[in-house]
């Protein structure tokens, strides 16, 4: 699993120097599209491919954020629970044996494994424990995380989309411009030849 986490984030900054140059890239053709803009179809098409692969990559951390946010609820609820038996200390008003954490209920664990929950001194004793504050807090970060991700790379989605139709309709209005001028300069020789015709009749 660890060697995976390095693998992702190696994509992850090797993807993220590709789509800052690409943007870049982009950017800069939209700035020149009033002037001498050249786009060709492999531009278009690598644009496109990388508005398709963003596309994927945002709906598959929108799958990891949704996963992230499970152990975050249930940590949640421990800590409350945990909170409430360090409560009991002071009113008395229950058994500490009666409160429970139930795991097999978040569907982590089957419902047939032993034990599936921790009640009273046992809960206490994983609630006092250094590692559980721990993953509780590395979960958090790991789900704030996922959630940015997902921020970033619709944001970058929305920017590449832009980009990639003002490169398509630039293109456009090229092939436009190029007829225009074509026609322009045609419509001033057959001006020109009238005119030196006229001038031989005269």
């Amino acid at each position: 699993m660890q060697y995976v986490i390095y693998g992702i984030a190696s994509f992850f900054f090797l993807y993220g120097i590709i789509l800052l140059a690409e943007g870049f890239y982009t950017t800069s053709a939209v700035k020149e599209m009033h002037s001498e803009f050249k786009t060709t179809a492999c531009g278009r098409c690598i644009s496109g491919m990388f508005v398709f692969l963003t596309y994927i990559l945002g709906v598959a951390w929108l799958g990891v954020f949704g996963f992230s946010a499970v152990p975050v609820f249930m940590f949640y609820n421990m800590w409350s629970t945990c909170e409430v038996l360090k409560a009991l200390s002071v009113n008395m008003t229950t058994s500490p044996d009666q409160i429970c954490v139930d795991v097999r209920q978040y569907g982590i664990i089957p419902w047939n494994a032993l034990p599936g929950k921790a009640c009273g001194m046992a809960l206490e004793n994983i609630c006092n424990t250094n590692e559980f504050y721990m993953s509780y807090h590395l979960f958090i970060v790991a789900c704030a995380g996922a959630g940015a991700t997902v921020i970033a790379l619709i944001h970058f989605l929305m920017i590449l989309s832009a980009n990639w139709a003002y490169l398509k309709d630039a293109s456009k209005m090229q092939v436009y411009h190029d007829i225009k001028t074509k026609e322009e300069q045609e419509l001033q020789d057959i001006q020109s030849r009238s005119k030196e015709q006229l001038n031989s009749y005269t």
